[in-house]
C-alpha cells in the first residue's frame, strides 16, 4: 500500500513528464519539406510515372512502395534527411490537391532545369567543329592505313600459302 502511494505521489507532481513517443516518430524528421527536396520528389515521382498514367501495371501498390523506396533513399542521400514513405504519400498527394501553386512551381523549376541542362550540352561552336573534323579525318587516315596493311598481311600469307601447296 505505501508503494502505492509513493507512485500515485510521484504521478502527481506538478511537472508533466515527457511524453513518451514511440520510435517510428523519433526516426523520421517531422518538419517542413524545403522546395529543394520536394522539387527532387516530384522529379522522381515524374519520371517514374508513380500516378501510373501511362499504362495499366500488374501490381500498381508494389510498384509505388518501390518508387516511394527511391525517394526516401534520394531525399536521404542528397538531403540528410529521413522522412517515411507516408509522410512523403501525405505531401505528393497535398500537393496535387491543396497546394495547386506550389506543384505549379516546382513543375517550373523542374522545366528550367531540363532546360539548362540542355543548355550546357550544347556548346558546340564553328571551332569545336573544326576540331572534330580534323579529329576524324586524322582517324579516317589511320583507319586507312591500317586496312591497306590488313590488305598486305592477307596477300603474304596466300603467297605462303601457294607456295607450301607446290612443296
Amino acid at each position: 500500500m505505501a508503494e502505492r502511494q509513493q507512485v500515485h505521489e510521484a504521478s502527481s507532481n506538478d511537472e508533466s513528464p515527457e511524453p513518451q513517443t514511440s520510435r517510428s516518430w523519433r526516426r523520421f524528421k517531422v518538419s517542413n519539406m524545403s522546395l529543394d527536396e520536394m522539387v527532387e520528389m516530384v522529379d522522381i515521382l515524374k519520371r517514374a510515372n508513380y500516378d501510373g498514367k501511362h499504362g495499366p501495371y500488374p501490381n500498381p501498390n508494389v510498384r509505388k512502395a518501390k518508387i516511394m523506396t527511391k525517394v526516401v533513399k534520394s531525399l536521404q542521400k542528397n538531403f540528410g534527411v529521413r522522412r517515411s514513405k507516408d509522410q512523403l504519400r501525405k505531401r505528393w498527394s497535398d500537393l496535387k490537391l491543396r497546394e495547386q501553386d506550389q506543384y505549379r512551381r516546382i513543375k517550373r523549376v523542374l522545366q528550367k532545369n531540363d532546360v539548362d541542362v540542355v543548355e550546357e550540352e550544347s556548346h558546340f561552336t564553328s571551332a569545336s567543329a573544326h576540331v572534330l573534323i580534323g579529329e576524324i579525318t586524322v582517324c579516317n587516315r589511320d583507319l586507312q592505313k591500317i586496312k591497306e596493311d590488313i590488305n598486305d598481311v592477307e596477300k603474304r600469307l596466300k603467297n605462303i600459302i601457294d607456295v607450301l601447296g607446290r612443296i
